[in-house]
């Protein structure tokens, strides 16, 4: 059974950075027509995609937050790293990974709740 697990911490201060990173299991995150999509929700902007990155490396940022978005991979470890820059208050949210494009998926995790403050 495909298992999501976000780790990072859920304190973010305002202007700098935020990151979390999501573990995969019982899948190799480089199995063929496999995706991977970093999403946030909050009351007051509701479910957003950050962007996703596929099983070849290749990434796709929303582009209302593609300048300030970037997502990596371990492949040793099978994980995905989200870093979102000059983060807002308007950034806190749930963020949480899914299997899937976008906001389409079928497997997701249980997501890490972020708070921005300083």
């Amino acid at each position: 059974q495909v298992q999501l697990h976000e780790s990072g911490p859920g304190l973010a201060k305002p202007s700098l950075s935020l990151s979390f990173t999501c573990t995969v299991s019982a899948v190799f995150i480089t199995q063929e027509n496999g995706y991977c999509s970093l999403l946030r929700q909050s009351p007051r902007n509701g479910l957003e995609s950050n962007g996703y990155i596929s099983y070849a490396g290749n990434t796709y940022y929303d582009p209302a937050l593609r300048s300030r978005t970037s997502i990596s991979r371990d492949t040793a470890k099978n994980q995905f790293t989200l870093r979102l820059t000059s983060v807002s208050p308007e950034g806190a949210a749930l963020y949480f990974c899914v299997r899937g494009t976008g906001t389409v998926y079928d497997v997701r995790g249980q997501g890490i709740q972020v708070t921005v403050s300083s």
